[in-house]
Formats: C-alpha cells, structure tokens, sequence
C-alpha cells in the first residue's frame, strides 16, 4: 500500500505548461533633426507598449518545495511575421532551472538583466515606448538580454530581495571564431537588490561587462559598468518616481546610439567601449491613474557626460515623454504616447520628435 500511494503520488505531481503571448501593433510618426541628421518616417509599428511574443512557460514539482521551471519566449514582428532579438527562435527569454520556496530560483540561459527587471517597475514606461523609457539615458535598464547567463533569485526576506548573475558570453552573435579561451568572450555580471513595503518600491543594480581584446581594442581589461538606484512611492492619486544612476567607460546601446554614425571607437551590437567616458543620468516621472480604465504617465530624463569620447560630442541629454493607456477589457487596452529628445545622443541641437498610437492584445 505504501508502495503504491508513492507510485501515485509521482505520478499526480503538479505539472503545467502555459502557452502565452502578446501581439502589439499600431501607427507611429518619427523625426530626427539636426547637424548631419535629417529623416522622418511615419507608418506602422509594433512592439511599443509591450513586445510582440509567443511563449511557452512551464513548471514540474520535485516534492518538499521545489520545482523544475523553464520559459520559452519567441520575440516576433506582427507588421510583416519576422523574428525580432538577431533572428533567434527563442530570442526573448530561454530558460531552464530549479526554483525552492525555501532557497530561491536559479536558471540558466539567455533573459534579461537584473537593472531592465527592477527599473521596469519604477520608470512609468517601464522598458517600452521606445525612446520614451529610462534606458534611453540609462542604457543597462533597456531590456538588456544576456546568453549564456545564470541567474539567482532568492527569496524575499521582510521585503528584500537579492538577484545576482554571471554571463560567460554576453552575445553569441559577436563571435567571430570558435572561442575556445575565456578571453574571447564577452563576459558580464548582473546585480540587483529590491526592496517592497506597501506603496515603496525601491532598487539599486549594478551591471558591468568586460569586452574581448577586439571589442577592447587590444586591451582585455577593458569594463563597461553601470550603477543605478530609483524608487516609486504610490499615495493612490499618484504614483511618484525617481532614479539616478552612473555609466563608466562606455554605453549599454538602446535607442540612444541608434542613430549614431561609427565613431573611432567600434560598436559591438548592444555595447559601445569608450575608456574615460562618464555620463550621469536621472529621472523624474509620475503615474496617475483616471478612473477604473485609464492612466496617464509622463517623464523627465537626462544624462550629462563630462567628455565627447563616446559620440564626438558632449551636450546634455534630455527627453521629455508623455503618455496614456486605456483599458478595454481585461486583455486589450489601446495607448497613445509622445516623446521629445534635446540634444539626443549627447549631439549639440539634434532632437528626436515621436508621437505613437496602438493597440496591445494579451492571451
């Protein structure tokens, strides 16, 4: 009897696979003005309030407090089918790991880093609407995926929460030979601590990656490192923001760099290496929610560099966004946003005008 209550009890085993996704599509109108930069384009777009995706999430229990978790998430264009994220089957998020009640989660592969996870909490445009959100001037919060990553999550003790990371290479897709030593790869380490009371949310990261000696220019050593600590306090009518962070030796590529032309310093996909250059960012937003179905939320960010090793030019950065959702049912809600960049990119009297409606659908 005893034999066959264990056999039923493995076989009974809380299992579940969620299939899941979300298809965001709309209209937008974009323009970039100034010394050497004149276009403009208005049509469709897609991934604004929230990236397009299919994905598959699954759970298996083990017994006493732990299960095995995985996640599989395909990032996709609804305007014309393609792959996003470099053409990956799984370039959103490819996860498998062991998460405990008692110990904390740990997965392995390719996800998000711990400042994009936090910050999407506390920016009031979470990692979305393009120029619009935080990673803009603070690029390590701008949903910054990294392969070959392992995460750790602990659990949350009196509100406190603690995730730390290591990517043996930070971007495949860089590698232009076999990479057989640990000094051809792109390594990189994540950290976040958090911390939840009641209407006060606050976090701090730190992510910092060290280039290959060709990203480097010769020099292994080369680090790019980013500090960022921000908070949100919600009093019901409102909910306040702020941030403040500090980027060293180089920029984590967001819409920020998008624009710029090759510089004497290499761009290797999503980083930018450039020894001496410091640049401080801050932000000031606010969340106010209209009734049961609307909210509209509004920002103020900056970062001001202390040299033009990085773009050619050291201006302060400015952007000015404002935004509005409105909730049609439980899985649709339509959005509308606009955004002003100031001297964008650090460039002297280049700016960056969008104004974006749309519509986002979840299942």
């Amino acid at each position: 009897m005893a034999l066959t209550a264990a056999c039923a009890g493995t076989a009974h085993a809380e299992t579940a696979v969620t299939l899941y996704g979300i298809i965001d599509i709309g209209v937008g109108y974009e323009r970039i003005r100034g010394d050497g930069f004149h276009a403009s384009r208005i049509g469709e777009v897609h991934g604004v309030a929230s990236g397009s995706r299919v994905g598959l999430r699954g759970v298996e229990d083990l017994g006493d407090g732990l299960a095995a978790v995985f996640t599989l998430e395909s990032g996709f264009a609804p305007t014309n089918g393609e792959r996003q994220q470099g053409n990956r089957l799984f370039g959103r998020q490819a996860t498998l790991g062991l998460d405990s009640t008692q110990w904390g989660r740990i997965e392995f592969g390719r996800q998000i880093n711990m400042a994009s996870e936090l910050f999407s909490l506390i920016d009031p445009f979470g990692t979305s609407y393009n120029a619009a959100n935080l990673g803009t001037t603070l690029g390590a919060t701008n949903t910054m995926r990294l392969d070959n990553l392992v995460l750790y999550h602990s659990p949350v003790v009196s509100g406190f929460q603690l995730g730390i990371g290591y990517s043996f290479n930070a971007d495949d897709t860089l590698d232009d030979s076999p990479g057989f030593a640990t000094a051809d790869n792109n390594r990189a380490v994540t950290a976040g601590l958090s911390y939840a009371n009641g209407p006060l949310f606050v976090a701090a990261a730190y992510d910092s990656l060290r280039g290959n000696a060709a990203a480097a220019g010769g020099q292994s050593s080369a680090r790019l490192r980013e500090y960022s600590l921000g908070a949100t306090y919600d009093f019901d009518v409102v909910k306040v923001a702020a941030s403040v962070g500090q980027t060293l030796d180089g920029w984590y590529v967001g819409q920020t760099l998008a624009i710029m032309p090759d510089g004497s310093d290499q761009d290797f996909g999503y980083f930018k290496l450039a020894d001496g250059f410091r640049a401080t960012s801050t932000m000031l937003g606010l969340t106010v929610p209209v009734g049961n179905s609307t909210a509209v939320f509004t920002s103020w960010q900056r970062a001001a560099p202390n040299n033009s090793k990085l773009t050619g030019d050291d201006k302060i950065f400015n952007v000015y966004a404002l935004g509005a959702t409105y909730t049609l049912s439980k899985r649709t809600n339509v959005y509308a946003y606009a955004s002003y960049g100031q001297n964008y990119a650090f460039r002297d009297g280049v700016t960056d005008t969008a104004v974006i409606t749309g519509i986002r659908h979840q299942f």
